[in-house]
């Protein structure tokens, strides 16, 4: 398994390759152990890259392991264990092509799935919920060559490209901190909840940065996960330590102005890599709120599983340090087919319409490498 990470742990673009083995869990009974590898292996000096499938989540909350799916294409735990980093190649350019862009929910099917989130949110079992759903690409080119024209249409302070033998390339280009941690035992998470549009025309484009900040539901809906991240980072912080130093910044991209909030605490004495993912993972800006209720309806909802995205992927140091995205905006390829899935939060005051048209905007990035984009 060879990772590259836009942004390892100095800043610059760095590489894990040649792993001394693999820390692998395909079923529930394999996750136990891997988590209790994660540490040992820092504790024996050594770096640990890699990814968590949004599956995961099922099985580190004993009231949702029966709603595991099957059919899932990657194991749940998948990380390397590797002597360090290096510095990555630069990327090389190359023939790369996305096509046939075919959304696995049209809008009748995605408004059927509003409507039951919906009836929910009234009936007051939930807040909010992260509605998502399969589009369907076929890719030419190689990993590189796709990676590359990705990360020209989408520069992400958060990206990184997977490849392993025998499973699918993961192509992230995904802007969400999960979460980071350094030699001090402080821990941050950047939950992103709320999405604009980029206009081509600068005083539109402020105005849509401008609404995104200001909007009250926008507003709202991001502090829902603040609130709920504040809640998981609790459970291995010290009392009174969790903080939350930003709130409704807006960050902007190519395609797209995103809200976030930050959200910080000091973990208690002995705080491992397995016992952050057991109280934060999956991260809460991609189930809904309350969590656990969240993620049993959409279980309901979405036939088939997430795999990556809605993970994680990231790296840790023996040192203490970390960094773990939310896989989003990340493409799965396979012999010449690749995933990618979208979705937003949704809440009282959502419409159909809106939420459709903006889980299709969120793909936009990799819209820009068909030959029909205009």
């Amino acid at each position: 398994m060879q990772i590259r990470f836009d942004h390892g742990p100095d800043g610059t673009a760095c590489s894990f390759a040649r792993a001394q083995r693999l820390i692998v869990a395909e079923t529930p009974a394999d996750v136990p152990a891997a988590l209790e590898a994660l540490d040992a292996a820092r504790a024996d000096g050594l770096w640990v890259a890699g990814y968590a499938t949004y599956e995961l989540g099922y099985v580190l909350e004993p009231k949702l392991a029966p709603l595991l799916p099957d059919g899932r294409r990657l194991p749940l735990i998948q990380l390397g264990v590797y002597d360090w980093p290096s510095i990555a190649d630069a990327l090389r350019p190359g023939a790369a092509e996305l096509s046939g862009f075919t959304p696995g929910w049209d809008a009748a099917r995605y408004a059927s799935g509003f409507r039951c989130v919906h009836d929910y949110i009234c009936a007051g079992d939930i807040y909010q919920a992260n509605l998502t759903f399969p589009i369907a690409l076929q890719a030419q080119g190689g990993a590189q060559a796709l990676y590359h024209a990705l990360d020209r249409v989408q520069p992400v302070r958060f990206g990184a490209m997977i490849e392993q033998e025998g499973l699918p390339t993961i192509l992230s280009r995904s802007p969400e901190l999960f979460f980071r941690t350094d030699t001090r035992g402080w821990i941050e998470t950047r939950p992103m909840k709320g999405t604009m549009p980029r206009s081509d025309d600068a005083a539109e484009d402020a105005r849509h940065r401008f609404f995104l900040q200001t909007d009250e539901k926008n507003r709202a809906e991001n502090l829902m996960i603040v609130d709920l991240l504040r809640n998981d980072l609790s459970r291995i912080s010290e009392p009174g330590s969790v903080e939350v130093p930003e709130l409704f910044s807006i960050e902007s991209y190519e395609t797209v102005h995103q809200m976030t909030s930050l959200v910080t605490g000091q973990m208690v004495d002995g705080t491992g890599l397995g016992d952050i993912f057991r109280a934060l993972f999956p991260c809460g800006s991609i189930t809904g709120a309350p969590k656990v209720r969240a993620m049993e309806i959409l279980r309901e909802l979405e036939p088939v599983a997430r795999d990556i995205y809605c993970g994680s992927i990231g790296w840790a140091a023996p040192d203490g340090r970390s960094e773990f995205n939310v896989a989003i905006r990340t493409l799965m390829v396979e012999e010449g087919q690749a995933t990618l899935n979208v979705g937003g939060g949704l809440v009282y005051d959502s419409t159909a319409e809106a939420e459709y048209e903006e889980a299709l905007w969120k793909a936009r990035f990799a819209r820009r490498l068909t030959p029909d984009f205009a």
